[in-house]
């Protein structure tokens, strides 16, 4: 991770196929795009890649979430339980509803805690938002479980985790629906893409037709389609599904560069008596796309990131201290700033995390270390890493 590490020639051919053909639309102008269909090709190549029936690709990961909710009919008014660690996005897309989102525990997973989800589970409650966070999973199990007691959905966030599994699933396939991002700092890029999988052949059909303005996509004439429902643009060019084309066929080979990086940097890492490493739940593997430890505690932790600085070891963050990732600095969430009027019951709902606790996300976040495997790396670079990671590890504890 990411993808854009890796280009070669295959996505320059699958590029300069889409220029020289002249369309640049996903759909219509058959007559111009001589059977050229990129968009529709990488659909069939992900329902096999991720096992599910159907796909849709969308203009991002953020609309993938908005468009898998609008699909499962969640909108005004419905509670969306989502982590207190994740991307901004996440609770972006729930908003752009009007649906609430509900801010709850990870535990060692770094995913949502079971528990803490059931506890914030009301009469309002449609969604349990699972995000695979850094490559890996929540224990979905657990998950499955509280959502089949309560009659919920299950949607899962696995933006950061194409090439994870559980229990022999693709991350993304377990759930009712799920999302991907095929941004340009992705394991697998579009330049600007992302996805939504299901097995549910109704989610499928809303998720096309809102996804393209409502369209039904009947026939061959664009201007003749009918719109069942009101939809919005979230289409993906042909031209980006090009360079993900070419990119999905990569994946195992971007999988095994990961894993054999994540190896070397674990079992160096491993050796420090006051290090441990984040849960993989029993039947999960991980993409390998980050690697993330635990340091004793939030002191070490900030020192260990320092010291990662100062020793010239990048892509590495201390999330407890981020804006992007944890909801310790999500200010603008928790005071509403936006640039459009919200409703009065989306305001309370987020009033409420101004003074709320998140004490054990904080437990976990505050000593938490995430670090990126880039595909780029040479054997030697790798092994110079895991030693200056090591000595700085050391130094801050």
């Amino acid at each position: 991770m990411p993808g854009f590490e890796r280009f070669g020639d295959l996505e320059r051919e699958e590029l300069k196929d889409v220029l020289d053909n002249g369309v640049l639309m996903r759909y219509g102008f058959e007559g111009m795009r001589n059977g050229h269909w990129k968009a529709k090709t990488l659909e069939m190549e992900l329902k096999n890649t991720l096992e599910s029936n159907y796909v849709q690709l969308v203009s991002n990961g953020t609309s993938a979430v908005s468009v898998a909710l609008a699909s499962a009919g969640v909108g005004a008014g419905d509670e969306v339980i989502m982590p207190t660690f994740t991307f901004v996005a996440s609770f972006e897309a729930i908003l752009m509803l009007g649906a609430i989102p509900v801010l709850v525990d990870i535990d060692d997973t770094l995913g949502l805690d079971a528990k803490a989800v059931e506890d914030a589970i009301t009469s309002k409650t449609k969604v349990v938002m699972a995000v695979q966070m850094c490559g890996s999973m929540a224990n979905m199990n657990a998950l499955q479980a509280v959502c089949s007691k309560h009659n919920l959905l299950l949607i899962e966030d696995a933006c950061q985790a194409i090439g994870g599994r559980y229990n022999s699933k693709p991350l993304g396939s377990i759930g009712d629906l799920g999302c991907f991002s095929f941004d340009f700092v992705k394991t697998i890029t579009c330049g600007e893409g992302g996805a939504v999988i299901t097995n549910n052949k109704d989610y499928y059909i809303n998720a096309d037709g809102f996804s393209d303005h409502g369209h039904d996509h009947f026939g061959n004439d664009r201007g003749a389609e009918s719109h069942p429902f009101l939809g919005y643009n979230f289409r993906i060019s042909e031209l980006h599904a090009a360079v993900g084309l070419a990119q999905i066929k990569r994946l195992p080979e971007f999988l095994a560069v990961q894993k054999k990086s994540y190896t070397v940097l674990r079992d160096a890492i491993s050796k420090i008596p006051e290090v441990t490493f984040r849960t993989v739940p029993d039947g999960g593997e991980e993409s390998y796309a980050f690697l993330n430890f635990f340091l004793p505690n939030l002191d070490s932790a900030r020192k260990t990131i320092d010291n990662f600085k100062e020793n010239g070891i990048d892509a590495c963050w201390h999330y407890y201290d981020n804006n992007w990732h944890y909801v310790r600095k999500w200010d603008h969430l928790k005071e509403a700033k936006s640039l459009f009027p919200i409703s009065q019951e989306i305001k309370d709902a987020l009033n409420i995390l101004s003074d709320k606790t998140f004490t054990q996300s904080d437990h976990y976040i505050g000593r938490n270390i995430s670090c990126l495997i880039k595909l780029s790396w040479t054997t030697e670079e790798v092994k110079a890493r895991a030693f200056k990671m090591v000595q700085s590890i050391k130094a801050s504890i």
